[in-house]
């Protein structure tokens, strides 16, 4: 069976120097087809896996010390891959240039040229953002992959040209988990299904379930997911990461496998508040092919600068009452949180109600109608000699003729996408127009307004639920529909753990308030450090 495809040229110390035309490709002996180098031909038979501890801060540090290089850098997210991959499947492609990127990010430093704080630091990338390398594009389906399309995201560039070397792409539950109300978050057919570093048969969430749990492992420091609602945060949240989604608009999505031009955004997935503001600034900005980010160059600022441990001091939080209930363990963590976020100087304002079902009842309209039209415009813009479904229909057809992709759960949300009217439907107009208004100026805005808050706090989502692929998810909960639909950002902090498995305590904010909710997530994250590294247990057991 394949269950990933992974990149990687020529040989010995010129590891990732070839191109890929002159990449060979073998068996492995458990005879899924690989692309292997002689690096990791070379390495031991995969020990008892263990996490990584560090950050891209300490990275950073010990580059700028002489204690490391880029290249040593890569070399150890290499290692890792070798070592989690068989037991995380977090990772579907590793990039041929990978090694020499790391090389010309020595050879700067080395000259004096250093490009800023992210520089010969290796992120991964989720798999349905383009790179310009060699590796495709799936999404997760066995329709693009073949997908390579030379073209850089623009935030990838950016991420490249503040210093960042590109290690792969992250698995991720295919199509973002837009296929089916019964899909199982995760679970690509390209990838197979990854797995929570922290407890194995418990879910990584989704729809960035790589991107969370090759960073939670320490596979690399950092990753890019992205989120319609919930992408980032809840697979943050479950593995025990920092995850920021940005208001839509400050990052561009360009040459992103789509799902909704209202809801989508990009955003960093790291182990600390610190890492994911130098990842924010370095990608937020204007692109020109994205017209949703024509005032991001004027929001966008120096993210990490100014970050305070004191900034929880005289602020006032809005608790989101609304948001709990659903997991009581994770309530009792919230309720710690809560202590600790007044001990550091906030006053909180209880919110017990608020009405979501309107809200959830627009976004299912607005979705399914814009991944029919934005999906087949990407699919118009790749390579027809490498992608033969050119439309969501045909994507359609494929599934049906693919056994494979249809192994677990069907497509009814591709066929209820596909049996929408387009942009110009009265229902679609108005589904627009009540989500936005609902979730923004009658939702988080009101919220903010009423109790004089600068931000709603919330669990993020309850702990990780048992992999299922018969059932498919057993989702409880979680805070992410009001930030989504309103298009406003959310950063999701690790509060603590239910069992040994990680929850997330999320701080919401109004329109381009980034730089605020960073700070709150700093100083609620220093006065704590809740994040724990994972041990990789088989299941949760009832304690002696």
């Amino acid at each position: 069976m394949i269950r990933k495809i992974l990149l990687i040229g020529g040989a010995g110390a010129a590891l990732f120097a070839a191109s890929a035309p002159a990449l060979a490709a073998e068996k492995t002996p458990s005879g899924k087809l690989r692309y292997v180098g002689d690096f990791l031909k070379s390495l031991p038979a995969p020990g008892a896996p263990k996490a990584q501890a560090g950050s891209v801060v300490a990275e950073q540090q010990a580059q700028a010390s002489g204690k490391s290089t880029a290249e040593d850098s890569v070399f150890r997210s290499l290692t890792a891959v070798h070592e989690l991959d068989d037991t995380l499947h977090a990772v579907i492609s590793l990039s041929p240039h990978a090694l020499a990127d790391a090389r010309a990010r020595d050879d700067e430093r080395k000259a004096g040229k250093l490009r800023g704080p992210l520089h010969g630091v290796p992120i991964l990338l989720k798999d349905n953002i383009e790179s310009a390398d060699h590796t495709p594009t799936t999404a997760g389906s066995l329709a693009l992959k073949d997908n390579v399309t030379g073209r850089d995201a623009p935030l990838v560039r950016r991420l490249t040209d503040a210093g960042m070397v590109i290690l792969g792409k992250a698995n991720l539950s295919e199509w973002a988990n837009i296929r089916s109300n019964h899909s199982i978050s995760g679970w690509s057919a390209v990838g197979g299904t990854v797995r929570n570093p922290y407890v194995l048969d418990r879910s990584a969430c989704g729809s960035s379930s790589g991107s969370g749990a090759a960073v939670a492992a320490g596979v690399t420091w950092a990753a890019i997911g992205t989120e319609t609602d919930g992408s980032i945060t809840c697979p943050a949240a479950i593995n025990g990461l920092v995850g920021l989604k940005p208001t839509v608009g400050l990052v561009s999505r360009t040459h992103i496998v789509p799902i909704s031009h209202s809801q989508d955004t990009a955003g960093p997935m790291t182990r600390t508040v610190v890492d994911a503001a130098l990842i924010l600034t370095a990608i937020a900005g204007w692109d020109p092919a994205d017209a949703a980010t024509k005032d991001a160059d004027g929001h966008k600022t120096d993210y990490a600068k100014g970050l305070s441990k004191d900034a929880l001091k005289g602020v006032t939080l809005a608790v989101a009452r609304f948001y709990t209930g659903y997991s009581p363990g994770t309530d009792a963590v919230f309720e710690q949180a809560l202590k600790d976020l007044q001990a550091h100087g906030a006053k909180l304002v209880d919110v017990k109600h608020f009405d979501e079902g309107p809200i959830g009842k627009a976004e299912g309209v607005v979705l399914y109608t814009e991944l029919k039209v934005d999906l087949n415009a990407y699919l118009a813009s790749t390579d027809p000699t490498k992608v033969k479904t050119r439309t969501l229909e045909d994507l359609i057809a494929f599934n049906q003729q693919t056994p494979k992709e249809l192994e677990w759960f069907g497509q009814e949300s591709f066929e209820k996408a596909q049996a929408t009217k387009g942009y110009d439907d009265p229902d679609y107009i108005k589904a627009v127009a009540d989500g936005k208004r609902l979730a923004g100026p009658e939702g988080i805005d009101k919220i903010l307004k009423d109790t004089g808050a600068v931000a709603i706090v919330a669990p993020t989502t309850g702990p990780a639920w048992t992999i299922d692929p018969l059932n498919g998810d057993h989702y409880g909960g979680s805070s992410t529909t009001l930030p989504a639909v309103a298009g406003y950002p959310h950063l999701t902090v690790p509060m603590g753990d239910v069992g040994g498995l990680p929850v997330g305590l999320s701080f919401i904010g109004p329109a381009w308030s980034e730089a605020r909710l960073l700070n709150l997530g700093y100083a609620y994250e220093q006065a704590t450090m809740k994040r724990k590294e994972p041990k990789f247990l088989p299941t949760v057991t009832p304690e002696k």
